[in-house]
C-alpha cells in the first residue's frame, strides 16, 4: 500500500510550489484582467472573409478613441474587440463599421454586448457574494454531517482549506495568463469556479466518509492508518471520475469557441488541482491536525515572532 499519508509533508510543498507563484501574480496589480462584464464596456465580435491581423484592427479603432482596446482573434478570421463603451445608437459604431469595411472588406458581426459601469459593479458584488456564502455554507454542512465523528469541525475546516487551495490555484493559473496573454476573466468564470468549488468538496467528502466509515471499523487503528486505508479505498473513484470529465472537457478546449475554452480551461484545472487536494491534501491535513502539527507550527511561528520583537 502507497503511504501517502506518510508523505504529506512532500505534498504540502507541491501545492505551495504551485499555488505560490499565482499568489505573488494575483498581488501585483492588476491581479486579475477584467473583462467588460465587470468593468463595463463594449464587447464586440466579427468574421471577415479575410484573415485580418489585431493590430491593424486595433489601428483603425485608434482612429476613434479606441486605441486601447484589446483585440484577439477568434476561430476562422474571426476577431474579438473588447473595449470602453461603443453606443450602437450613436453614429459611433456606424463610423467604425464603414471604416472597417474600407480597411478588410466585408464582416459579419457575431456578437455586440455593452454592459454600463453599474451592472458590472452588481455583478462583482454578486460573485464575491456567492463564492462567500458557498464557502459558509460548506462548512457548516460538513461539520454537521459528521457530527458523529470527534472533532467534527476539523472536516469542515480541512475541506475549506482544500476549496482555497483549488480556487487560489485556479485564480493564480489566470492571473499569469492575463499577464502573459491577456486572458480576461468574465462572469462565466465566476460560474466555472463555483462549479469548481462544488467539485473539490464533492471529491474531498467522499474520502472525509471512507475515514468516518473506517475510524470506527478499524478503532484500534493508529489515524494516520486509517486515513491512509480511506485514501487507498476512494482514489480509483476519483481518478475515473476525473479522467472521465477531463477527456471531455479537453474536447471543448480543442474544438470549441473563445468562450467555452475559457470555461472548459477553468473547469479542467480546478478538477485536477481538486482531485490532487481531495487524495493529497485534504486527509492529509486531517492527520497533521490530529497529531498536533498544525498547533505546534503556529507554536514555532508565534516563538519566532516573539524572538525578532526583543531582539
Amino acid at each position: 500500500m502507497i503511504d501517502i499519508v506518510g508523505k504529506r509533508h512532500i505534498f504540502y510543498i507541491i501545492s505551495l510550489a504551485l499555488i505560490l507563484p499565482g499568489v505573488i501574480s494575483l498581488l501585483i496589480p492588476p491581479g486579475l484582467r477584467l473583462a467588460v462584464d465587470f468593468t463595463g464596456g463594449t464587447l464586440w465580435e466579427l468574421r471577415f472573409e479575410q484573415t485580418v491581423a489585431p493590430g491593424e484592427v486595433r489601428d483603425v479603432l485608434g482612429e476613434f478613441e479606441y486605441g486601447d482596446a484589446i483585440v484577439q482573434t477568434t476561430g476562422d478570421r474571426g476577431v474579438l474587440i473588447r473595449a470602453k463603451e461603443i453606443r450602437a445608437e450613436d453614429d459611433g459604431k456606424a463610423a467604425i463599421v464603414v471604416r472597417l469595411t474600407e480597411r478588410f472588406g466585408r464582416f459579419e458581426e457575431l456578437r455586440f454586448e455593452t454592459v454600463g459601469p453599474i451592472v458590472s459593479q452588481e455583478i462583482a458584488a454578486r460573485a464575491l457574494a456567492a463564492v462567500g456564502l458557498a464557502s459558509v455554507a460548506i462548512l457548516l454542512f460538513v461539520a454537521w454531517a459528521f457530527r458523529s465523528v470527534e472533532h467534527a469541525v476539523r472536516y469542515g475546516v480541512c475541506a475549506i482549506i482544500a476549496l482555497l487551495h483549488d480556487a487560489l490555484l485556479v485564480l493564480g493559473m489566470f492571473s499569469i495568463l492575463g499577464k502573459l496573454y491577456f486572458v480576461e476573466v468574465d462572469s462565466l468564470f465566476v460560474t466555472a469556479m463555483l462549479t469548481v468549488i462544488g467539485f473539490s468538496v464533492h471529491d474531498t467528502i467522499v474520502v472525509f466518509d471512507r475515514i468516518r466509515e473506517n475510524v470506527r471499523r478499524y478503532n484500534n487503528l493508529p489515524f494516520d492508518v486509517v486515513a491512509n486505508h480511506s485514501i487507498m479505498q476512494t482514489i480509483g473513484r476519483s481518478m475515473t471520475t476525473s479522467l472521465t470529465a477531463a477527456f471531455t472537457l479537453l474536447a471543448l478546449i480543442i474544438f470549441g469557441g473563445i468562450t467555452t475554452k475559457l470555461f472548459a480551461l477553468t473547469l479542467l484545472a480546478g478538477m485536477i488541482s481538486g482531485t490532487y487536494s481531495s487524495v493529497f491534501n485534504a486527509a492529509a491535513l486531517l492527520v497533521s491536525w490530529e497529531k498536533g502539527e498544525l498547533a505546534r507550527l503556529a507554536f514555532w511561528r508565534r516563538r519566532n515572532r516573539v524572538m525578532a520583537s526583543t531582539t
